[in-house]
């Protein structure tokens, strides 16, 4: 059984923080199997039973899946230290224990999953579905940022891009799956781009490689889910059909898993 870092497992199911658990663990207010627990590099599963200040945690047999079109200018983070807009500070207070799928950073919008099951974001944050993007840069698309789509690369220095405080330096970037120039100008050019990892900042970086700045990112699908007509700032629940081929997904993955 997969085991959680002790503050994943209470921020996935509670509304509180990863940080505002590791209070809670250093106040000596969470208890494993009866045993108040203080350290913090501590792992669990839901075979543990875990109790946060007074109230049992339990493991959900259902889940839900939320579909979010994230604006620019929210943090997909539960808490800023710097007191900027998150994406719990839109959505409704019942989705404040919903654990994003991946992230999308502050400048980016577009398709964002969030679900109430720690084990299907797991699935889906590590497994191969497709991402689509479309991406603005300032500049036109190269010969070499084509070849560099076409077969990947190694950036020694893909910091340009990458957040300031970020400890990332070199990079591997993938093929993309799939790319397709919408418009190439010397001043301004869009692209749309299909890759299948989800690496700190990637297509910001990748394009940061070839001195050219993304400004804007939009993600449009994530492999079973299109963001299709849902509106800026606005969630839907998934359908009947996405819910069946996100349940066949998993299990696929547990599968391959097995077979290992």
């Amino acid at each position: 059984m997969e085991k959680f870092r002790l503050n994943k497992m209470i921020s996935h199911n509670t509304r509180y923080s990863r940080r505002e658990a590791d209070e809670l663990i250093k106040k000596g207010l969470v208890k494993i199997d009866g045993k108040v627990v203080t350290d913090l590099s501590t792992q669990v599963t839901f075979d543990d039973k875990v109790n946060v200040d007074g109230k049992n945690l339990y493991e959900k047999e259902g889940y839900t899946v939320l579909v979010y079109n994230k604006p620019k200018g929210e943090l997909v983070s539960k808490k800023d230290d710097r007191g900027r807009k998150t994406i719990y500070d839109t959505l409704p207070s019942k989705y404040a224990h919903f654990l994003s799928v991946g992230r999308l950073d502050y400048a980016s919008e577009g398709l964002l999953m969030l679900c109430d099951s720690p084990k299907v974001v797991s699935a889906l944050m590590h497994g191969d579905l497709e991402r689509v993007y479309y991406v603005k840069i300032n500049g036109e698309i190269t010969p070499p940022m084509e070849d560099a789509m076409r077969n990947g690369l190694h950036a020694e220095d893909a910091r340009r891009g990458g957040h300031s405080a970020s400890t990332i330096y070199s990079m591997d970037f993938a093929p993309f799956v799939n790319y397709r120039i919408i418009k190439n100008r010397p001043n301004f050019s869009t692209i749309k781009v299909t890759i299948k990892e989800g690496k700190n900042r990637e297509l910001r970086r990748f394009f940061g490689y070839f001195d050219a700045e993304v400004v804007d990112l939009k993600r449009v699908s994530y492999g079973i889910v299109d963001l299709g007509m849902l509106k800026l700032g606005k969630t839907r629940y998934l359908e009947t059909n996405e819910y069946k081929a996100l349940r066949d997904y998993i299990k696929y993955m547990e599968e391959e898993s097995e077979s290992r």
